[in-house]
């Protein structure tokens, strides 16, 4: 009876301190997980520091970069050569576009890849004054002189000309820098800009304004997207998924509270730029609402490139003189790794 009772009691002993090593272990897996270290994240932003990237702002501010595994953060600004500082390895991720991808991967042979995105629909727009150029059609464009920035949005501008069948020389192309003031000063009677950005500023100065929104001209593209290396998604997957869950949590932050985001571009990363509170509290909540979120993004997420989107994607560069297929350009599965890893991401 004694002896029974011994055994029976040893047994649970030895069940006992099986279960214990088997939790210490358990335990030290998933120590070793949460030290994931993928050192500093550098991040080529498509402009300088305002509300454009309020969800990068929130999910470094609210350590969700850190938690993810990276050790410093650095969100360089713009406007560059995005794709080239990739390349190079100066920026794990940049933003940039389609638009701007695609010829450096046909043209250069770079092994480039989108692996999501944060605005569905393209802001840009041909900005002019309602009682000057009043440029309504594409067609209006013809015999106007329009201001264009050098490099990527030179791009865009000679995509839209293509896309509508409107001969370049039918344009007059002025060199101009991101400031609208030579719109306003006559100097141009349009003027390449953002509908949330450079057109509100604008009209904020007394002057109505015309839009020709590029995606209802010929050019529905998505961008502010997340622009990576082949080899950084082959050799450093998980660095780029740690990336792209902690930048959902900020623009989810974002989206919860666009305006906390605009404090941010305002008292933090631009408060040296002299960004006007306005317009940066309009861009935050206008971005959400007409770009970053849509039904698809509703149904699968932020950064969501749906398959017809990308289809339409492929015929806007078709259009505009670049013929690329979907693999070639884009690399959805890092994304749906993550959402299928962190389903609560989605709410």
């Amino acid at each position: 009876m004694t002896t029974s009772k011994l055994s029976l009691k040893g047994r649970i002993t030895a069940l006992s301190a099986t279960i214990a090593v088997a939790a210490l272990a358990l335990t030290g897996c998933a120590a070793t997980e949460e030290k994931a270290d993928f050192g500093a994240l550098n991040v080529q932003l498509s402009w300088i520091k305002n509300s454009e990237f309020t969800g990068q702002f929130n999910a470094d501010t609210n350590g969700y970069y850190t938690e993810a595994g990276f050790s410093s953060v650095n969100l360089i600004a713009g406007p560059a050569a995005t794709e080239s500082e990739v390349l190079s390895g100066n920026a794990l991720v940049g933003i940039a576009n389609p638009i701007s991808t695609a010829p450096v991967i046909l043209e250069e042979g770079a092994p480039l890849k989108i692996i999501g995105t944060t605005y569905q629909k393209n802001p840009f727009t041909i900005l002019s004054l309602k009682d000057k150029g009043n440029i309504v059609t594409v067609q209006d464009l013809i015999g106007k002189r329009i201001g264009v920035q050098a490099g990527p949005n030179e791009t865009l501008f000679d995509a839209l000309l293509k896309a509508n069948g409107i001969d370049a020389t039918q344009v007059t192309k002025v060199p101009v820098q991101y400031d609208p003031a030579p719109l306003v000063n006559g100097e141009v009677d349009g003027f390449l800009a953002y509908v949330t950005n450079e057109s509100f500023v604008v009209e904020s100065q007394g002057y109505e304004v015309t839009n020709l929104l590029f995606a209802d001209n010929g050019l529905p593209f998505v961008t502010e997207s997340f622009v990576v290396t082949q080899d950084s998604i082959d050799n450093n997957r998980a660095a780029l998924k740690a990336f792209l869950k902690a930048t959902i949590r900020g623009w989810k932050d974002s989206i919860a509270d666009p305006n906390a985001g605009a404090d941010l571009a305002l008292n933090v990363y631009g408060k040296d730029l002299g960004l006007n509170a306005d317009k940066e509290y309009y861009q935050s909540k206008t971005q959400n609402d007409i770009l970053v979120q849509t039904e698809e993004t509703a149904a699968f997420g932020l950064f969501t490139i749906s398959d017809e989107m990308i289809a339409l994607n492929l015929a806007t560069l078709k259009a505009a003189g670049y013929t690329i297929s979907a693999d070639q350009l884009f690399d959805l599965s890092l994304l749906a790794e993550v959402y299928a890893e962190n389903p609560d991401l989605k709410g």
